[in-house]
């Protein structure tokens, strides 16, 4: 019999829908077949989140990932590395207790994996603010895991079926993107898009597409020059080395046309030069199940798409959607 991948799950902000929607995705039959899951948090965070959702669910606490391979059918093993008071879990109200224990969570599943004691870890919603707030200062998930690992060469992924969008600047200022899209950041994002794509997705040479920055591809110069003078010389070096890429592409029309392509992608994977330009688009086709993934890391990561929402937390309403396609796309990506 094959053996299942060990999964870290990290429960994200426990005044979020986090924890819920780790109750709502392990109730799924399908979670079974594909890997045995563990989650890293917090003990009455877990069980709050059981009575929210009417799970008949059952929290097993382990000392290591080992004793989720004998945790018996029904129940949840839980490495709970914090004991969080109920004041520092307030629904909708991000503290610092919770963002501090949050970090701990992410930086001990990923020690896992480095390890070899997981074979993957995929991540439930954070609170920027909440960690930031307990003194980690770091955009989000990805450039925390990022200094983890020790790598500069990391991308952002984010991928449904229909599309698989890479980021060249993450979570940044607008004013400040067209200083950070440099030929050489440009180059490597597209280099590591492809070649997580072809780890991804098994084909040996993915095409990718690559989007402008500026309105109509900077229109000869007349709306900026950042299209004809770094992007498309990152294009050109990238393609002479034997990558798949074309571009640059307005991204106001080339969505439109990936997207009236089904029976045959146009494209593989596209490559935006900044967070909302390529992450709206994909999250108007791929709300409920998009999966973050990380490319560069010595480690599988996957996330859900999606914030806290902190509107729904306490409700057990959340869609488990995304982390059950976090958790598939990380059992794929272990096979």
């Amino acid at each position: 019999m094959h053996k299942l991948p060990l999964i870290a799950i990290t429960m994200g902000d426990p005044c979020g829908v986090g924890p819920e929607i780790i109750i709502r995705a392990l109730r799924s039959p399908e979670i079974a077949i594909l890997c045995v899951p563990f989650v890293i948090g917090d003990k009455l965070a877990m069980e709050r989140a059981l009575s929210v959702c009417g799970s008949r669910l059952t929290i097993r606490e382990i000392a290591g990932p080992e004793e989720a391979l004998l945790a018996p059918a029904g129940t949840i093993p839980l490495l709970a590395l914090s004991h969080l008071a109920e004041t520092d879990m307030e629904y909708g109200k991000p503290s610092v207790a919770a963002g501090d224990a949050v970090y701990r969570y992410i930086c001990h599943a990923a020690r896992l994996c480095l390890h070899g004691q997981a074979a993957a870890m995929a991540t439930a919603p954070i609170s920027k603010e909440a960690m930031n707030r307990a003194g980690h200062d770091y955009p989000g998930h990805t450039e925390l895991l990022a200094e983890f690992c020790g790598t500069d060469d990391f991308v952002m992924m984010l991928a449904g079926d229909l599309l698989r969008v890479s980021l060249v600047t993450i979570h940044e200022a607008l004013v400040d993107v067209p200083r950070l899209v440099t030929y050489d950041q440009v180059l490597k994002t597209i280099r590591i898009t492809a070649d997580g794509l072809s780890r991804l997705t098994g084909i040996k040479s993915p095409k990718l597409a690559v989007l402008a920055l500026n309105p109509h591809c900077g229109e000869g110069g007349m709306f900026g020059n950042e299209d004809l003078n770094v992007i498309a010389p990152a294009i050109d070096q990238a393609c002479s080395e034997g990558i798949n890429a074309e571009g640059p592409f307005s991204a106001d029309t080339l969505f439109h046309f990936i997207l009236k392509s089904h029976a045959a992608p146009l494209y593989d994977g596209v490559v935006a030069m900044y967070h909302d330009q390529g992450l709206i688009p994909l999250k108007m086709m791929h709300f409920d199940d998009a999966v973050n993934i990380t490319l560069g890391l010595p480690i599988i990561r996957t996330s859900v798409d999606h914030g806290t929402a902190y509107n729904l937390a306490g409700t057990g309403q959340a869609s488990e959607k995304s982390l059950l396609a976090a958790i598939r796309m990380a059992a794929g990506m272990v096979r």
